[in-house]
Parts: C-alpha cells; structure tokens; sequence
C-alpha cells in the first residue's frame, strides 16, 4: 500500500525546471502553425497577390488583438514589477510616439503594398468568421486562465524566430510586391519575440509550481497553436479551395 501511495507521489510531484520546459518546447517542432500546409504555400511564392492580401487582411485582426490580450493580462496582476515587464509587449505593437509607431503600423505597411485600403483592414469587416473567432477565443482565455497560464499561452514565440526568418527569405525570393520596407514586421520581432519569450519561460517556470499547474502551462501552449493553426486552416479553405464566406473579402479573379 505504502508503494503504491509512492507511486502516486512521484507521477504527481513536479517536474524539475529542465524537464518542464523541455516538455513546453517539444510542442512546437509538433504543433506549431509553420508546418501548416497554407505557409508553406505562402513562403514558397506559391500565392497570388490577392491570396497574399487575404492572408495579411486575416492576419492583422491577431495583430490588433495582441496588445488588447497583454492589457488583459496586466490587468490581472498587482505584481508592478510584472507590469513594467510585460507593457513591452504593448509598446511592441502599439508603438510609443513619435519614435516608435510599433508593430500594427508595420503591418499596415505590408496590407498598403498589397492594396488594400486602410479603413478597410482595421474596420475587420473582410476577415473571416473563423478568424475572428479564433482570435477572441485567444483573448478570452487570457482572461478566464490563472495567470501563469495565461502567460504560457505566449510561449509561441519561442518558436517564432525561426518562421519569420523562412518568410522573410522566402517572400522578399518570390513575390515582387515585397521590398525590405514591407517585411519590417518580421525583421522587427526577430528581437523582440526572444526577449518577451525569455522572460515568460522564466516566470512560467517560477510560479507553475504544482504538476497540474505544469501540465496546464503545457496544454495552454497546445491550445495557442490550435489558434494559430485555425486561422490558416479558415485561409485555407477560403482562399485556395475556394470556398469564400459571404461578407469575406474577395481577391479579384476569386
């Protein structure tokens, strides 16, 4: 009897720091959306410039969701030390002017050269239903999880270094509409995903101190790239099968 409580014990006990993140990272070579079929067609120049432009139209509504989720996460904690910390991650996307207009402005760069109006991509009334659900369902888990869940939801960009290198290559090689100037974006978070990455592993590590808390930092990185596999899934449907929602934005010759 001894033994088995034993047993029960150790499965429960936590893991050592190593293993754990071990565990987190091992979800991306898995899960993670480069491997979607969809980017694969996209880094390859295998896209016209219609379905490049609903791509980045779709894209932008997780872009402006971005900073909304990381208000929603700060408002959480009384933490200010994790406050200062984490308001990076708003001034990544949202900017602070004049000198720095910040990532959803960089993103509006890259739907400006693919001519799409402005007013048109931040209004969101092109994307697809999917995509916004998608989305907001990331946003909303920000805000019902406990809080170093919510944070391991992030972890993501541990992963994401390496894909915005392959689109950078593969879109400036293949696409004559993309010039440095548009691939700001991803030039940009190949230093700022390591650090915010860094310093959520780290707090992730620190505060998931129960097995069951480990496992649900694990399953929260899992159910962010099942958020990123979504959206490309929606694209994919629409835009290379061909099955257009009404309401959704239409490239011509579609």
């Amino acid at each position: 009897m001894n033994e088995f409580v034993r047993k029960i014990e150790a499965t429960d006990s936590p893991l050592n720091p190593a293993e754990f993140e071990a565990e987190l990272r091992a979800v991306g070579p898995e899960r993670y959306h480069d491997l979607h079929p969809f980017h694969k067609l996209l880094h390859g120049g295998k896209l016209s410039k219609g379905q490049v432009a609903a791509w980045a139209l779709n894209r932008y509504c997780y872009q402006e969701a971005i900073p909304r989720k990381d208000a929603a996460f700060m408002s959480r904690t009384h933490d200010r030390a994790l406050r200062r910390e984490w308001i990076h991650r708003i001034h990544d996307h949202d900017g602070t002017l004049p000198e720095e207009e910040g990532g959803i402005e960089r993103w509006l760069v890259l739907t400006d050269c693919l001519g799409l109006d402005r007013d048109y991509v931040t209004s969101m009334k092109g994307a697809l239903p999917a995509t916004r659900f998608a989305v907001e369902a990331y946003v909303r888990f920000v805000v019902e999880q406990p809080l170093v869940v919510a944070a391991a939801s992030s972890l993501t960009e541990l992963f994401a270094p390496s894909i915005h290198r392959e689109r950078i290559a593969g879109m400036l090689a293949n696409y004559g509409f993309v010039n440095d100037e548009v691939m700001a974006y991803f030039k940009r978070r190949l230093s700022q995903a390591p650090r915010d990455a860094t310093f959520a592993l780290e707090f992730v590590k620190t505060y998931a101190t129960t097995r069951e808390l480990q496992q649900a930092c694990v399953e929260a990185v899992r159910f962010k790239c099942n958020v990123l596999w979504a959206q490309l899934d929606a694209l994919h449907h629409a835009y290379v099968v061909g099955l257009i929602p009404p309401g959704a934005y239409r490239p011509e010759g579609m």
